[in-house]
């Protein structure tokens, strides 16, 4: 039985520049299932379908098509089972002013029947780095230490299944590292758990398997590690002070000073630093490594433009 089943989900909404009654696809014929133990990554641009996912899993907005399952329950026919086997870290900071952390957590409990759970509040708290913010009103904390309640509020109940909404957006360092350990620990113990993040060095380190939306569709769904072997085999890395030439430009992919450019052959990074050279500039720091998880991610939405 998976984890989750993603059924042909579409989700329609009005359109809000068509003629009356139309209607735009922000979810068109989703089918995947995440299996038991897995650790999934959803990921996607801005606008691909991921957070209308979610949404759907979690019972907050109804499919217009398709079904969809959390081990076996369906979150539209049973609704309370689906959500008892889920806990959702949302990417919004949604909070209630009027209690402290401790209070809170005991709050969120409640909603799933459980009582006298102090113990596993207390080890959410310190491993979640709150056991100093326990007695701390919502409204006192940082965005960071509001995230991290986020986090441990959906871990409460001690759900099979995890899904992580962009969960350190905006957050530090030191919080990031916090949080990936303490999953990476749930996951080991048999936790399921669905990842989307913009942080794609993060998916690739963390997820076993990747699925990636566009336009409501999925356009890729495979191992991690298959993906990255599909990719460009090498890339050629450097800094620049200057314009690239225009059809150097439509090679790169070009972050501030930093350049990159795909490789397959020696020939051919020989070809990109003469074509520099003969413009001009100067390559500083030069490298060549192997194409990572962002560089897949630009060729497969390229691909699908």
């Amino acid at each position: 039985m998976p984890a989750i089943s993603f059924q042909s989900v579409s989700k329609n909404y009005p359109s809000p520049r068509g003629p009356k009654g139309a209607t735009f696809a922000a979810l068109d014929g989703v089918n995947f299932n995440i299996e038991e133990g897995e650790f999934f990554g959803l990921l996607g641009p801005n606008g691909a379908g991921k957070t209308t996912l979610i949404s759907i899993l979690a019972g907050l907005t109804r499919a217009s098509a398709g079904k969809v399952a959390v081990l076996g329950s369906d979150v539209q026919v049973d609704y309370a089972q689906a959500r008892k086997k889920l806990g959702v870290v949302p990417q919004e900071l949604v909070f209630d002013p009027f209690f402290n952390v401790r209070e809170a957590l005991r709050i969120q409990s409640g909603y799933f029947g459980i009582k006298n759970n102090d113990d596993w509040i207390d080890e959410l708290l310190d491993s979640l780095g709150l056991a100093d913010k326990a007695n701390a009103n919502m409204r006192q904390l940082s965005g960071g230490m509001k995230r991290r309640v986020l986090v441990a509020q959906a871990l409460v109940h001690k759900p099979p299944v995890i899904v992580l909404d962009e969960p350190t957006a905006g957050v530090d360092v030191e919080l990031r590292q916090t949080l990936w350990q303490f999953i990476a620990k749930l996951n080991k113990q048999g936790h399921t758990v669905l990842l989307t993040t913009h942080y794609l060095e993060e998916a690739e380190a963390l997820c076993g398997r990747i699925a990636m939306l566009k336009a409501g569709r999925v356009v890729a769904l495979e191992r991690t590690s298959e993906l990255l072997k599909a990719a460009s085999s090498h890339v050629l890395r450097l800094k620049l002070d200057g314009e690239l030439p225009a059809a150097l430009a439509a090679k790169a992919r070009v972050t501030g000073r930093f350049v990159q450019f795909p490789t397959h052959n020696a020939e051919e990074i020989e070809s990109y630093l003469s074509a520099i050279r003969q413009a001009g500039l100067i390559a500083e720091d030069v490298e060549i490594s192997k194409a990572d998880l962002e560089d897949v991610f630009l060729a497969v939405m390229g691909q699908q433009a």
